[in-house]
Order: structure tokens, then sequence, then C-alpha cells
């Protein structure tokens, strides 16, 4: 297989530099009228963790898609103030303007993010008509109640099924009292009432609003398409699917026909096994041809 072309880039987001790499399909290929841009998210840089954004750009580029990941201000090589996921709007806008420089003819361009790069795609995606399309891996919607839940639905239920823990608890080598703890304390965070998550309305959700609440409303404004993987072993996946299943809004919302929904029940959340990045890949590359 020829390894696409890559060019590393500089380009200017207010007062700061920032850096990022282009993966470009074979000169030979069709002229692109869609490219991927991948959002990073928490303290990563553009290469992700286990090299999976370079993997993925690179496989993007041979299947004929370009690809670009780059630094926010604050991470990585990029100059600037380290901020939070919610505030790197102009940050993906000049991603984007350099992008559609560096492929003459490029018409559209779809997001592409894990974790809290997700969230952001996702709130950044209803102001800019260029993006036409969103992969989201492991959406972040953290909240206290959310995080509770999920951690007695899905963590201390596969506990007490887990041989090497009452291994431990037989060997006096388990602290009780502080697994007891910590269970009352998500118990009376897991039960506090449910808070509506939105009328999906499409109307964009205050700034003060609780997470969930915002990215609903966003993904709701946006209308386009949008590729959801989750991982089966990851709490941040499974706060996600819980929230998303319960009636209402979000269960609306993703059960329109524009939203795919796709889950590696074993992964961990970065997809650390190079299966599992093959077939995010795979599926990321099947989704793209399939509009």
């Amino acid at each position: 297989m020829t390894m696409p072309e890559e060019r590393a880039l500089s380009f200017a987001c207010g007062d700061a530099w920032l850096y990022g790499i282009v993966s470009l399909p074979a000169p030979a290929s069709t002229a692109p009228a869609r490219g991927v841009l991948v959002v990073v998210g928490g303290p990563q840089y553009r290469a992700g963790s286990h090299r999976q954004f370079t993997l993925l750009a690179r496989d993007l580029a041979a299947a004929g898609v370009p690809a670009m990941r780059f630094d926010y201000r604050g991470m990585g090589d990029s100059e600037g103030d380290l901020r939070s996921f919610d505030d790197v709007g102009d940050d993906l806008r000049a991603a984007i303007d350099r992008f559609f420089l560096e492929v003459p003819g490029m018409r559209e361009v779809v997001l592409w993010g894990l974790c809290d790069g997700a969230s952001a795609a996702a709130m950044y995606a209803p102001g800019d008509a260029r993006v036409a399309g969103l992969v989201l891996l492991n959406p972040w919607v953290r909240t206290e109640e959310g995080a509770a839940r999920a951690t007695i639905k899905h963590y201390y239920r596969a506990r007490l099924f887990d041989a090497r823990l009452w291994k431990k608890v037989t060997s006096g080598r388990f602290d009780v009292k502080a697994s007891v703890r910590g269970l009352w304390q998500d118990l009376g965070k897991a039960l506090r009432p449910r808070q509506d998550t939105g009328k999906g309305s499409g109307v964009a959700a205050p700034a003060h609003a609780p997470l969930p609440e915002r990215m609903q409303a966003a993904l709701t404004r946006f209308g386009g398409r949008v590729l959801v993987v989750l991982s089966g072993a990851d709490l941040t996946a499974q706060e996600f699917a819980d929230l998303s299943a319960r009636p209402g809004a979000w269960q609306q919302l993703l059960g329109a026909p524009r939203f795919t929904r796709q889950k590696i029940d074993k992964a961990d959340h970065t997809f650390s096994r190079r299966p599992w990045q093959d077939q995010v890949s795979s599926w990321t590359r099947d989704w793209l041809r399939s509009w």
C-alpha cells in the first residue's frame, strides 16, 4: 500500500501559532470532496493514545479521504494557554480554514473526536456550515449523578462476579469499609432527582446548563449525519449510553435515521488494542462511503 503524503502545518489562531499534520491521498486519486478533521480530547496531542489518530489519518488517506490532526492552543506543540474542551471553537475554525486551503476542491468536512474531543466537535458543528458530519467516540457527557449511576450499574455489578475481588476479600486484602463508603456516596448522587436534558427543540442551551443538555441541543441544531462509537468496558461510554437510553429528548434524537451507532463490547476508553482501532477505522471509512 502506498503511504499517503503528509505535510506539517502551522497556522494562526488569535495571537498563537498552532501546529498540525495533514495526510493526503495519492495524487492519482479522485479529487476528494470530503475530509476528516481529528479533534483531540483530554490531555492529548495530535498523535493520540497508542498513536490512534496518526494511524486513523493515514488509513483514511490511503482510502482516498484527506485527514488532518492538530494541537489546540496550549496542547502539544501549539502556543497559547490551555483551555477547556468547550472553549476551543476558535481553534477548530482556524484548523478547518487551513484544511480547506490544503485540499483544493474539498467541499465539506467531518469532525472526528474521542471523549471530550467528541463533545467539543458536537458543540462546534452547528455554527459552521462546512461541517457535514460527526464521528463521536465515547462522548463526554459527565455529571456527578450520571457518573454515579453508571458506576453503580456497570462497575459494581461487574465486580460482584469478579473472582479476583472475592480472592482479595477472603485473604483480608480488601478494604471493605472504604468500598462501602464509596458505594454509599455514589448511591447518594445517583438517587438525586433526574433533570430533564432538553425538549429536542433545537434551541441553543444556556452556557450554564448541564453538559448533557448543551450536547443534546447542539446535536439537534446540527442536523447532519452522526456516527457514534461506544466502548463496552468504559464508564464514560456507559454514562452516554444510559443517558441516551432514557425516554425523552435524547432517545428521540439518537433514534433519527441520520444517527448510526456502533459498539465494541470489550474495548476500553481509548481503544488501546490494535484490532479495536482497526475496527473503528473500518467503521469510519464505511460510514463515510455510505452517504
